[in-house]
């Protein structure tokens, strides 16, 4: 990997060659998260926006010169990335807005954003040879390690907390993965997933430990300029939990930047559930994240509930850096947010892709974007991940089902109403 300079400490800035270490900077524990560095001269001999207007790969290894991956890397077969961004100009109007956009991630192969960081995982993992790869998650990011991994024939044990939602335990197991159901918080599979990795050799794809993740995640800011014909937007609404998703997009960004392929950064809005803020908390109150305890989350949003987000440096980074901003929504606006962003644009998201968008709406009453703005909204994951929330949403917002008898009497009986 020519193009790969150094890893970096983000807590000592120590350097390392890829291949002296495979995770973390060994002098803070598992909580030393490095940064993958790389040379913009040698990326830009291998693509340019030019050669990107000409290929054909619909996927994210279509940027594969901007990846930490050999040249000759074996992609995975599912069609991860290039998910559609929509002109949303219902929302916009809604809420006294020129320009809106929606990212719908959902469309991915297992539905969510997570799956841009499990192939790079799978790729990174055979690198290794491994035998076995694991992660602990909520249940997206579990799901697209399983999925990408039951396409390469790859084993893999996945640690869950068992309160995730049936419908991410189903995925779990229908692609075959072992599945363990921690009787506990996602920190604690977490904790756990780190430690049956280390003593078993597994390669371990959790994020805010292995670096690689963000790299995976940040081709949604590639896809999101190329769309816009590298007109990039002003601001960029992404909901935030472990932080690697907001970290990943910003790590895009300044890759562009570094290129010339784009001129300005836009500001990026975090947005997290008021159960589970510790991100927001520490950027409104000028905190230190690493010494900051962890919180105790709850949220209705479980692909967003971390109590110690493990990216939490990068996640601080891509708000500061770009003059961007926290955002705090309740549990009961990520459910309203649901309907709304579905009825105006037809994208259905889960609670934490929905998240992003009550975020937008929370800031445009407070004045934190102007009209003018150009704007997209990232949905990290498609509403059928977790149907309860969703009934919930239509339920908040007084939508229900008619029950009638199997006659056009009843029907226009309703319809009068």
């Amino acid at each position: 990997m020519e193009h790969v300079l150094h890893l970096k400490c983000l807590i000592c800035g120590k350097e390392y060659q890829p291949d002296e270490i495979d995770y973390v900077c060994p002098d803070h524990g598992t909580e030393g998260i490095v940064d993958v560095r790389y040379d913009y001269d040698v990326i830009a001999g291998n693509i340019s926006r030019e050669s990107l207007h000409d290929d054909r790969e619909n996927t994210i290894w279509r940027y594969k010169p901007l990846l930490p991956v050999e040249p000759d890397a074996a992609a995975p077969p599912l069609a991860v990335g290039c998910t559609p961004l929509y002109e949303a100009p219902r929302l916009a109007s809604e809420l006294g807005l020129n320009h809106v956009w929606v990212k719908d991630d959902g469309r991915n192969p297992t539905a969510s954003f997570k799956d841009r960081a499990s192939a790079i995982a799978v790729v990174k993992a055979q690198e290794k040879g491994a035998e076995i790869v694991t992660t602990a998650s909520t249940g997206n990011a579990a799901a697209a390690l399983s999925g990408i991994c039951a396409s390469v024939e790859q084993p893999n044990v996945i640690f869950v907390p068992k309160s995730a939602p049936p419908a991410k335990i189903a995925q779990l197991l229908v692609f075959g993965s072992t599945v363990m159901l921690v009787d506990g918080t996602y920190d604690d599979a977490f904790e756990l997933c780190l430690q049956a990795a280390d003593a078993y050799g597994w390669y371990n794809r959790n994020t805010g430990f292995n670096p690689y993740m963000t790299e995976g995640k940040k081709t949604v800011s590639y896809e999101i300029c190329e769309q816009l014909g590298w007109q990039t937007p002003d601001v960029i609404f992404v909901s935030v939990g472990d932080g690697c998703i907001i970290g990943g997009v910003h790590k895009g960004l300044k890759d562009l930047l570094a290129l010339g392929w784009i001129d300005t950064m836009p500001r990026i809005v975090g947005v997290q559930a008021a159960g589970s803020n510790y991100m927001a908390e520490a950027w409104e109150k000028g905190e230190d994240i690493l010494t900051k305890p962890p919180i105790v989350a709850d949220t209705v949003a479980d692909s967003i509930s971390a109590g110690l987000p493990r990216d939490r440096i990068k996640a601080l980074a891509a708000v500061k850096e770009t003059g961007g901003a926290y955002v705090t929504v309740s549990d009961e606006e990520i459910l309203a947010a649901i309907p709304a962003l579905a009825r105006s644009s037809g994208v259905f998201g889960e609670p934490a892709g929905a998240t992003s968008y009550a975020g937008l709406v929370k800031a445009a009453s407070a004045g934190l974007v102007s009209a003018n703005d150009r704007i997209v909204v990232i949905n990290t994951g498609n509403g059928l991940k977790d149907v309860a929330s969703a009934l919930k949403s239509v339920e908040l917002v007084g939508t229900e089902p008619h029950l009638v008898a199997p006659s056009l009497d009843a029907v226009q009986t309703v319809m009068a109403e």
